[in-house]
């Protein structure tokens, strides 16, 4: 870390706590807090202070301004973030200036466009039309926050440009990346083309940018879209093979290509797609009511792409139980935060380490602050007491799988019969006390064995699961646990030392 970035840390927080009336953070030990506007500032205010160069006015990649090579995409050989990040990053600023409409925010969105037209003058050499779109969609944001005319003239100049990617190949829809290499089309680069069309319908007021939304969206909705499940591409020879990987930003950017839609035209079944799409997340993809961890680099991403367009949703409908959703996740990613900083990590089920954490993830938690009302609640979140073994951390050799009928929200861990697996629940309650887990799972090979180990120690070294008699039969187990006000684990793996045999597929713990 160099002199001058220091110095540039130091003042970026200083001017920030002026023009917010913050308190410049200190260090502190870790405790439940409300979720208030005051938090959202000491988010936001820890963001900033921890990823912006005022200097080069771009974000760093890492918390500890190094090249690691997980993510090493971005300008000076990774240093700074890379193409979509920064656009991501940049809607994260216009989050905190919605909210606060303060100068030094209003100054950001001009600043942070500044540094990247720098660092990258000609957009078009990347091939990638997603990473184009989101720009394209982040301009016309900017545009409509500041009345900026560069802004919608780059988003008009970008949407052209990635609208000529569209063509009849499967149907229609728009090619992932421009230079005919990894050819597929995809929900990432279709649904945020929606809501930018729709924009700029809104600017100009020119009707073929309602027909090209509409043209993307029907695309959509016949190859993309089976029920309420929102697949992530299409790709191969003839037709096409649809590829069904859910990520919460599939269904974020389709529910706001959908609400965008229903909002230009008044048709209710676009309405009916968003809220299908919001209630498939909300009811299949989170633990215990929190949005589930998707990984590391782009995945940590996504939730804040999710969480964005369903407040947008939220608005639009006066549904309360987004507000609640939102609420209870925004205050589930604060209490977990690291306090020596400030920084929202990619999990926000659990406390964060003390390792270095990559930007978008940290945005992502910065973000939901930002755009969600405060409800002013002092505590824990519990969530509702049921956890998808599909949605928690894997460790080894351990599958999530979707085959035999019968299990919950989207499937179920397969198999996992060998030493080091095991899956890791994160756990949080309101305050300490002793309940009881039922573990639902299928045993169709026999009687099966596995260990369960709460906060560390080993409560249970060779819990018995029953034989079920087939794959497709599901039955329970119950085990009294010990549990801490806030934050718990709870792992059940697999371990032969001690007694541990045989195929099991989990299917959820509930009851806590």
């Amino acid at each position: 870390m160099n002199k001058q970035w220091i110095s540039g840390k130091r003042w970026m927080a200083v001017l920030l706590a002026a023009a917010l009336a913050l308190p410049v953070f200190a260090t502190g030990a870790k405790k439940a807090e409300a979720f208030t506007a005051a938090n959202a500032d000491t988010a936001m205010n820890g963001f900033v202070s921890t990823f912006y160069d005022p200097v080069a006015k771009y974000f760093y990649t890492n918390s500890d301004h190094l090249i690691h090579p997980e993510h090493a995409h971005g300008p000076n050989g990774g240093l700074y973030t890379d193409f979509w990040w920064e656009a991501q990053l940049w809607e994260t600023v216009m989050d905190a200036y919605e909210r606060t409409g303060s100068s030094a925010y209003r100054t950001m969105i001009d600043d942070v466009y500044d540094g990247f037209n720098a660092k990258v003058p000609d957009m078009l050499v990347n091939h990638f039309n997603d990473d184009l779109g989101w720009w394209a969609l982040a301009c016309m944001r900017a545009y409509e926050l500041t009345g900026t005319d560069e802004y919608r003239n780059r988003a008009w100049f970008l949407f052209n440009e990635i609208y000529s990617d569209y063509d009849s190949t499967y149907g229609g829809g728009i090619w992932w990346k421009r230079d005919g290499t990894s050819p597929q089309k995809n929900i990432a680069t279709n649904a945020p083309m929606v809501m930018t069309a729709i924009k700029l319908l809104n600017a100009t007021g020119d009707t073929t940018y309602l027909t090209k939304a509409q043209n993307i969206y029907s695309w959509i909705k016949s190859r993309l879209i089976s029920g309420s499940k929102v697949n992530d591409h299409v790709e191969g020879s003839g037709s096409g093979t649809v590829v069904d990987w859910d990520f919460t930003y599939n269904y974020g950017t389709f529910l706001g290509a959908a609400l965008a839609l229903h909002q230009a035209t008044g048709t209710a079944s676009y309405l009916t797609d968003a809220n299908n799409a919001a209630n498939y997340v909300i009811n299949n993809m989170t633990l215990s009511y929190s949005l589930l961890y998707e990984g590391e680099n782009d995945a940590a991403g996504f939730k804040m792409i999710f969480a964005r367009n369903l407040n947008k949703l939220r608005i639009a409908t006066g549904n309360a139980s987004y507000l609640n959703f939102l609420q209870q996740n925004a205050t589930q990613a604060f209490n977990h935060r690291r306090t020596s900083d400030n920084i929202i990590g990619s999990d926000w089920t659990a406390p964060m380490g003390s390792g270095y954490v990559q930007s978008l993830a940290a945005a992502a938690g910065a973000s939901i602050l930002q755009f969600t009302p405060p409800d002013n609640y002092t505590g824990n979140i519990a969530g509702n007491g049921t956890y998808e073994a599909e949605n928690a951390r894997k460790t080894g050799a351990i599958i999530s799988e979707s085959t035999h009928a019968g299990y919950s929200a989207r499937g179920y861990l397969a198999g996992w019969n060998s030493n080091g697996s095991f899956v890791t629940f994160h756990v949080n309650q309101n305050s300490a006390s002793t309940r009881t887990v039922t573990i639902r799972y299928a045993a169709g090979a026999g009687n099966a064995g596995r260990y369960v180990a709460v906060n560390g120690t080993v409560v249970a070294n060779n819990l018995s699961f029953g034989n079920t008699g087939g794959w497709g039969s599901w039955n329970t187990v119950t085990l009294s646990v010990n549990l801490n006000a806030g934050h718990n684990t709870i792992v059940i793996g697999y371990d032969s030392s001690k007694g541990n045999n045989n195929y099991l597929n989990l299917d959820k713990i509930y009851g806590l």
